[in-house]
């Protein structure tokens, strides 16, 4: 089986956000999610982004995507501002998001018709389908895959493209526990083999301690960096090593969690 692209990035995009504040305005008013969060990642660099649920690390993403633009202070790329969004930036979402009329392999196809890549492409979206194991469901449609294997497929989708920068917003949340733990693998394997930089949104902290090099703490909402911790344990990484536990109940008492200690 092929376990890398045919054209593997030369490194992952660096990551700078200075200042970043940002809100929505709502029928009740203004609801601040972010503020004055400044963030530097390093090419290559795997960082999960922690805190608890609905504190605005989703929006951080986004904006990173450039899919919305931040309210106040700047967000670059390789010291670029970012000002939309680009194909070497892309996200993955909780959900797989696959069309249902459409197979796996067509839709691992999106990114490439959308950008006139498609033809002759075959043998590229097969390397992506062997890098996620789906080669033999190529021909599936999305209602017949698992939970796990719908989540390959739009991994599938974004790593053909070959990003420089892979946003994972809780891509495994809703997967079951076994599952979950066989993609974490799956996802530390692809990103040392592909070269790109990750950043991942999670609530999880045993997620973030096996997946990241570094670990960024947010407090509630709006999101504030309470803490940044840096993850030296060798992969692959087991839950249950000393280092780790040591690790978890910093994070929690970061968190306001002494009480699950």
């Amino acid at each position: 089986m092929v376990t890398t692209l045919d054209a593997p990035v030369d490194q992952g995009l660096s990551i700078q956000t200075r200042g970043v504040g940002h809100w929505f305005d709502t029928k009740d008013g203004r609801l601040d999610v972010l503020d004055d969060v400044t963030i530097d990642v390093a090419p290559g660099e795997f960082v999960a982004l922690l805190g608890p649920s609905g504190c605005g690390k989703s929006t951080l993403l986004r904006l990173i995507a450039g899919l919305d633009a931040p309210r106040t202070g700047k967000v670059g790329a390789d010291k670029v501002r970012i000002v939309g969004p680009d194909p070497s930036r892309l996200l993955v979402f909780q959900d797989p998001t696959l069309y249902p009329w459409r197979t796996v392999r067509q839709n691992v196809a999106l990114g490439l018709e959308a950008t006139g890549q498609a033809k002759g492409a075959q043998d590229r979206i097969d390397r992506a389908l062997d890098l996620v194991g789906l080669r033999d469901f190529a021909g599936s449609l999305p209602n017949e895959l698992s939970g796990g294997m719908a989540q390959r497929a739009a991994l599938a989708r974004v790593l053909v493209n070959n990003p420089r920068l892979l946003l994972l917003d809780e891509p495994l949340g809703k997967l079951d526990s076994l599952t979950r733990m066989t993609l974490q693998a799956e996802l530390v394997r692809l990103w040392q083999d592909a070269r790109f930089t990750a950043l991942l949104v999670t609530h999880d902290v045993e997620e973030a301690l096996l997946l990241a090099e570094r670990i960024i703490i947010f407090s509630p909402r709006p999101a504030r960096i309470v803490r940044e911790i840096r993850v030296d344990a060798a992969y692959p990484r087991h839950r249950d090593a000393p280092e780790l536990q040591v690790l978890r109940r910093e994070i929690l008492v970061s968190l306001g969690h002494d009480h699950e200690l």
